[in-house]
């Protein structure tokens, strides 16, 4: 099979590679989309912690089942697929309460292990998810990205009628706004995207149709009401507006953050408590939902335009990674095909 490897920082080369055999309680996926995320981009620049080379990336999949191993008794080949690439010890106690997404001893297909850019890939059999017929294998990639900004609206409990503000504009928060919207706006629920780019808050007009706003030239309150939001839900990963983020809630409200900083951020006191904040982080994604986005998906409710802005295919992707992937600032979101 070939496959593209991340030899080092900055270095992809195809190499041609056995297929798996399945093992036992794993099955054998061909590969029919990745999405690139953003893990992805900074492995390959070399900025993403506790990672090692040489590495294969992309966790981010759907694929076709063309082979089983061992005491594989619930799926056939054939089936089509989509990849949970969290692979948990089933043993800590995050675990056993049935936070899989924040196992102690989490291992991360793609990141710790050998990932998806490449055209077969051996996984157990507990990190699938079955995908309706009408959710296309592009769609079917993207069920990863979105089911972490569905396990990020979970985390942050909107209720019929809340204003709720997502901040960035990327994959995530796009993910968050769309889902948010499709299962709380029905119940009257409020949904505002707030970014900075012109040609962010153009895609959201387009392929949301939610209200956003420019935070630096324009104020929150404006678009609620008067009032300040409820809910925030930062999806920037950004340090600047995570320090921020207790000034934009109301009092007795509730932030969420999913957007990943690696460093420290400050929150002001004592307007953290006399708001009676409550501030949540969001990490990964369980199999419930994973399984939400698909049914989503499969009703129309979600579609991988929300938040896909560019496609490439497998053949050739190491030589336009860097300017077209890396470099390329009108990408939102993208995704491999082997077509």
């Amino acid at each position: 099979m070939k496959a593209l490897v991340c030899n080092k920082p900055f270095e992809f080369t195809y190499q041609q590679l056995d297929i798996p055999t399945p093992q036992e309680n794993h099955v054998l996926l061909k590969i029919a989309a990745v999405g690139i995320c953003g893990t992805d981009i900074h492995a390959f620049a070399g900025n993403q912690p506790f990672f090692s080379y040489p590495r294969i990336l992309g966790h981010e999949a759907s694929g076709t089942i063309t082979a089983l191993g061992n005491n594989v008794k619930n799926w056939k080949v054939g089936q089509r697929v989509s990849l949970i690439p969290y692979v948990s010890c089933g043993q800590c106690d995050a675990c056993r309460s049935g936070r899989t997404n924040c196992c102690e001893k989490i291992s991360v297909i793609g990141v710790h292990e050998d990932g998806c850019f490449s055209e077969y890939l051996s996984v157990p059999e507990t990190n699938i998810l079955a995908i309706d017929d009408n959710v296309d294998d592009i769609s079917a990639a993207l069920i990863e990205p979105f089911a972490i900004s569905a396990h990020a609206v979970r985390r942050a409990d909107i209720k019929p009628n809340d204003d709720v503000l997502i901040v960035g504009a990327g994959p995530i928060g796009l993910g968050a706004a769309a889902i948010a919207a499709a299962i709380a706006a029905a119940d009257g629920a409020n949904v505002v995207i707030a970014d900075t780019s012109d040609e962010r808050r153009e895609h959201i007009k387009k392929q949301l149709k939610l209200p956003s706003f420019n935070p630096i030239t324009e104020k929150t309150e404006d678009y609620f009401n008067g009032k300040l939001p409820l809910i925030v839900i930062d999806a920037t990963g950004n340090q600047k507006a995570m320090n921020n983020a207790v000034n934009l809630i109301r009092h007795g409200g509730r932030i969420v953050f999913v957007g990943l900083f690696k460093g420290e951020f400050s929150i002001s006191d004592p307007d953290f408590h006399k708001k009676e904040t409550t501030l949540l982080g969001s990490r990964n994604a369980t199999y419930e939902d994973f399984s939400k986005v698909q049914q989503l998906m499969a009703h129309n409710k979600l579609s991988a335009s929300m938040m896909l802005t560019h496609t490439f295919n497998f053949d050739g992707l190491a030589e336009i990674y860097t300017e077209q992937i890396v470099n390329n600032r009108s990408l939102i979101k993208s995704v491999i095909t082997f077509k």
